[in-house]
């Protein structure tokens, strides 16, 4: 799986989570901050290889 793939999968997972944290669920805006953690670590992996194909 590549990156962008992971951070695609990603968001899927944490629609659900995201749409109780807006209905009020507390502990599914926990889950939702920590997926977005992931997201920007992923990101910034995407930026950094984007970065290395540029110097190649």
């Amino acid at each position: 799986m590549d990156l962008l793939e992971k951070m695609e999968q990603l968001i899927q997972d944490c629609r659900e989570d995201y749409n109780k944290a807006k209905g009020g669920n507390k502990a599914a805006g926990t889950r939702v901050r920590k997926v977005m953690q992931e997201i920007k670590g992923v990101a910034q992996d995407i930026r950094k290889e984007m970065l290395g194909s540029r110097e190649d």
